[in-house]
């Protein structure tokens, strides 16, 4: 009878889970079916997620106050004397030993009351289901997606902004809340401890900004890429420095029985735990890309595209794992290890696998992150232990605006002293009203919420995420046409130069940066040859004593590509320097016959009459067939100089298809 009954147990545990599970799905396909009515119809005052969330709070509503899910209390033991809280218990029932596992505080009340709640237990999931489930596709997507050309050109104002900009931003409101924590003990509105370090802990929390509603917006009118980079940029790094740093403060570990005072040296400590975290993380995602690309390179993978698929998804996703496990961050190193595989790897997948990679994580992430979304307005109703302190509340919010601006403004004051392009203050001000916070930020405050403290900082985080991405997500329009920000504007042709027109190409300061150029230089001449298909072979990038080494490190399809790399967003920034051209791997000439002559790299430049096109890193010098333009100068003319690489009558054009 006892085998009988736990079947029936375990049959209507699984009716319920399964639907359990059913909400998720009809709320992500209701959804799905509202955004296509909102986009049919061009609305653009509510985002996907914000819809989403809408969807997630009515379902809690409903399950908060409509549906009644009773327990079987008749096995049920309402009362037992234990002082701690173990994480197993070994249960001794007549001679045979039965084992628990604590799921944790189902509720605060005491008695019979407990049972009522369990419809709203079973919709509430492990926080590790997000971590290790969810947010690994969202963060490995933001990593290979990412437009490197855009990214790169304005790198150092993207890391002032997520590294120091995050570290203000986090003092600033833990500052700010540590005063009004004090108040609140003050006047009494305090119900249990909080000390300064859960406050420096919060404001690491809500300063990881996750501007997905703006920059959907943005990237469907086509906003100023430059912007778009700053933003994207911004958001992808802040969350992984933001994760790190909350990992640093609860490392924070004072000498003495109080753990709440200063210690210079468990400052240094939680400092140096912030730097070998991240740069771990970093290492062992850039470790996981290379290896996933030497294993594409060097296999024959490509001929069987499903299997190559899915070896790029466990690789991916194993990242995550293994940094988790070794102790590190696994969002660092899954969206580092995204930008590896998107910069190299890819470049090794047959045509059938780069489409099927690209499609099956931009499905994972729009799936992870609408469900991460909905589960949000769900868990405002069906969450048991909430704490809402109007007095918290209000100075989060006050904190959050002017964390955001003393990261902002004064950083891009400090930017611009050293930009020839300017971060100007329309820039400026749309960074600042787009500073959401979105699944990072709930993510971090739902993963712990065993005391007072954390509770009332992830009721907080909720409304938070609500007010910026109704508020902040729907005004992105109207705030961008009062800015006067551009729109319209096509990523892949903006800053470059059309072929027929002669248009020349911006060359600013920060493309002709000397660190750029060096790492541009090494990773095409050596990273790129190494890791891929792509590139020079390393039989003439190495030196001759490396002749056995390079040729078997060096792929057949390297000689067929020899000249040619596949990626055309990383590699398509041909770096001019004066009159010099610089990173040209092959200049194949043809005169008006049509006859063909290939040069290596460096070795002239166009002469008179002459056009200069750059391919995918291939320097074509064409002749014109214009016989005004091909008619050599006049005698009177200044003499040629002697320097074969200079053209006194005219400056070559320099032009990117």
């Amino acid at each position: 009878m006892d085998n009988v009954a736990t079947e029936r147990r375990a049959e209507e545990s699984h009716r319920q889970d399964s639907a359990d599970l059913l909400i998720f799905i009809m709320l992500l396909t209701l959804t799905i079916l509202t955004i296509w009515l909102f986009k049919h119809r061009r609305f653009r005052f509510l985002h996907e997620t914000g819809l989403a969330m809408i969807y997630g709070l009515l379902v809690g509503v409903i399950l908060r106050f409509g549906v009644h899910v009773p327990r079987n209390t008749n096995n049920v033991t309402m009362s037992c004397s234990v002082n701690a809280s173990p994480a197993t218990l070994l249960v001794n029932v007549s001679g045979r030993f039965y084992e628990y596992t604590l799921k944790g505080e189902v509720s605060t009340v005491k008695g019979p009351e407990v049972q009522d709640d369990e419809m709203l237990r079973k919709v509430t999931f492990d926080p590790e289901v997000f971590f290790n489930i969810l947010l690994p596709p969202i963060i490995f997507y933001a990593g290979y997606s990412l437009k490197r050309r855009h990214f790169f050109r304005n790198l150092g104002s993207i890391l002032a902004y997520a590294f120091m900009g995050t570290v203000i931003s986090c003092f600033v409101i833990g500052l700010v809340m540590y005063g009004c924590v004090s108040l609140m003990k003050t006047v009494g509105q305090l119900g249990g401890d909080f000390f300064f370090t859960d406050c420096l802990l919060f404001g690491a929390i809500v300063s990881a900004t996750d501007p997905i509603t703006v920059l959907a917006i943005f990237n469907e009118l086509k906003v100023d890429v430059d912007l778009y980079a700053l933003m994207f940029g911004e958001s992808v790094l802040n969350d992984a420095v933001a994760i790190v740093l909350s990992s640093s403060i609860g490392a924070y570990q004072p000498a003495g029985d109080n753990s709440h005072t200063f210690d210079a040296t468990a400052l240094i400590k939680s400092f140096g735990v912030f730097l070998g975290v991240f740069s771990g993380s970093f290492a062992l995602g850039v470790a996981t890309g290379v290896m996933t690309a030497l294993v594409t390179k060097f296999t024959k993978l490509r001929d069987f595209p499903l299997l190559e698929t899915a070896l790029f998804f466990l690789m991916s996703w194993s990242t995550f794992l293994l940094a988790e496990a070794c102790e590190m961050t696994g969002v660092v190193a899954v969206l580092f290890c995204g930008m590896t595989q998107a910069h190299y790897t890819y470049n090794n997948l047959s045509p059938d696998s780069q489409n099927r990679t690209k499609q099956l994580f931009e499905l994972l992430n729009f799936l992870a992150e609408n469900f991460i979304f909905s589960y949000m307005g769900l868990t405002l109703f069906t969450f048991q232990s909430h704490v809402f302190n109007p007095m918290f509340i209000i100075g989060s919010f006050i904190s959050i605006f002017l964390g955001r601006a003393a990261n902002i403004y004064p950083l891009s004051f400090l930017l611009n002293l050293g930009r020839k392009n300017k971060i100007g203050s329309n820039f400026q001000h749309v960074m600042m009203f787009a500073g959401l916070r979105g699944a990072m930020t709930f993510a971090l405050s739902i993963r712990d919420t065993a005391t007072y403290a954390r509770r009332m900082m992830f009721s907080t985080t909720l409304l938070i995420v609500f007010l910026t991405v109704w508020v902040c997500g729907g005004g992105t329009t109207p705030v961008l046409s009062f800015m006067s920000i551009r729109v319209g504007v096509d990523s892949d042709q903006d800053n470059s130069v059309n072929a027929l027109d002669g248009i020349q190409r911006r060359d600013t300061e920060h493309e002709r940066a000397w660190p750029f150029r060096m790492w541009y230089n090494f990773d095409h001449t050596y990273l790129k040859p190494l890791l891929t298909h792509s590139g020079p072979p390393l039989t003439a990038t190495l030196p001759a004593c490396c002749g056995h080494l390079a040729h078997c490190l060096t792929s057949p399809q390297a000689y067929e590509n020899e000249g040619r790399l596949h990626n055309d967003d990383s590699d398509d920034l041909v770096l001019n320097d004066g009159n010099a051209t610089m990173y040209e791997d092959v200049t194949v000439s043809t005169d008006a016959l049509g006859t063909r002559t290939a040069n290596p790299k460096h070795s002239r430049m166009p002469a008179f009459g002459e056009h200069e096109l750059v391919v995918r890193g291939t320097c074509l010098v064409m002749q014109l067939d214009d016989p005004t333009m091909s008619t050599p100068p006049p005698a009177t003319s200044p003499p040629p100089f002697s320097d074969p690489f200079v053209d006194p009558f005219s400056e070559p054009r320099r032009n990117r298809l």
